[in-house]
């Protein structure tokens, strides 16, 4: 993949831009067959990748310059601003998004926020596309609501240039640090939830919840998850750190009792209106810590699916897992170090099947699916 700003050494995000794509696969598969050098692998399953370039569904931009000129972008650690809406990792869609933002910033009067100076509204713009519609989710990040009142005014004539806009909202981050997004959220739109669907599952897009950034890549983890859970005898699930329910919407049978458990309540509200709307009774999901939840139940599902934070799931969930035993586990990991911590501390357990999915081009990061058996 070429990139000018690379090429002209204003942006290092991509570190292996330089590598052939089959080279940074070999590389992370490598890495991972180190990192699970001391334990035994039944079937090492062929790496998952998408494209190489435009797959992102999410633009995070840091907003800075001026309000009559502002860039959109990210910020370098000596606070000079760089704009990147020309990177190559976003669809051509989102082009018209970012040239039709510029100038309605400065109609809106939503002056840029100085770091330095602690002065300044708009932090940040966040924008998500379905793959399902091309609709969008437009999000402004103030830090007051001083030019709310402004924002709504000049709304209507973005929404009239830019219909693919279904969800537009404000956040609140009054903090002067580096933290995307505070607790309040305002629609100026009333519909709340952008629609998605991978693999024909219905799936919901909220502010503040979490959803994968390459939806190609992520489809794939997805299915691939339902193809090992239907190879098994599973007739009651628990979905950990389910985020709006990927992983469980697509395992879940009518017959299969599952139980979807998520931190965040706007990724759980997402879940319930995809189990509704795929009609399937037996899903339950709840707004509460995985952790805590696992550890405070009496029943043994026969599958746990976990999918952690980058942190993994601790000493804590391992050694409840370890003792309530399920017959399988399978593990969905954004970082391949502490899954493997975790996995030495599920004793009992073998490794049935491991696959990575190159969700980060470019990129020393990587996901990995594993399922665990019971000995």
């Amino acid at each position: 993949m070429q990139c000018a700003l690379y090429d002209a050494g204003r942006c290092r995000s991509c570190q292996w831009i330089d590598q052939p794509v089959a080279d940074q696969l070999s590389t992370k598969m490598a890495d991972l067959r180190a990192l699970l050098g001391t334990l035994s692998v039944g079937e090492w399953c062929a790496p998952v990748s998408g494209p190489e370039q435009a797959f992102r569904n999410k633009a995070k931009m840091v907003v800075s310059g001026s309000v009559e000129k502002p860039l959109l972008g990210m910020l370098h650690r000596d606070g000079t601003p760089e704009d990147l809406t020309s990177c190559p990792l976003y669809p051509a869609s989102f082009s018209a998004v970012f040239s039709a933002l510029k100038p309605f910033i400065a109609r809106a009067g939503l002056t840029p926020y100085n770091v330095a100076r602690k002065r300044g509204e708009l932090k940040y713009l966040l924008l998500t596309e379905s793959q399902q519609d091309g609709g969008m989710m437009l999000r402004f990040v103030l830090r007051s609501e001083a030019k709310l009142a402004q924002l709504s005014a000049a709304l209507p004539a973005l929404q009239a240039q830019l219909p693919q806009l279904n969800v537009i909202s404000v956040n609140i981050q009054p903090v002067h640090m580096a933290i995307m997004e505070g607790e309040k959220e305002i629609f100026l739109t009333d519909q709340q939830a952008l629609a998605e669907q991978f693999n024909n599952v219905p799936l919901w897009i909220r502010p503040q919840s979490f959803f994968q950034t390459n939806p190609t890549v992520a489809s794939r983890l997805y299915a691939t998850a339902r193809a090992w859970v239907r190879e098994l005898p599973v007739q009651h699930m628990w979905d950990l750190f389910c985020g709006v329910g990927g992983f469980g919407l697509h395992c879940a049978t009518p017959e299969m009792k599952l139980t979807g458990i998520e931190i965040a309540p706007e990724a759980i509200a997402c879940a319930r209106q995809s189990a509704e709307q795929l009609g399937l009774h037996n899903l339950h999901f709840q707004a509460l810590d995985s952790t805590a939840f696992a550890t405070g139940q009496g029943d043994v599902p026969d599958l746990v699916l976990v999918n952690p934070p980058r942190r993994g799931i601790g000493q804590a969930l391992c050694d409840y897992l370890s003792k309530m035993a399920p017959s399988f586990i399978i593990y969905s990991s954004c970082n391949a170090q502490t899954m493997a911590k975790d996995l030495q501390q599920l004793p009992g357990y073998r490794i049935a099947r491991v696959q990575l999915f190159d969700m980060f081009p470019h990129t020393a990061h990587y996901e990995v699916l594993t399922l665990l058996m019971r000995d």
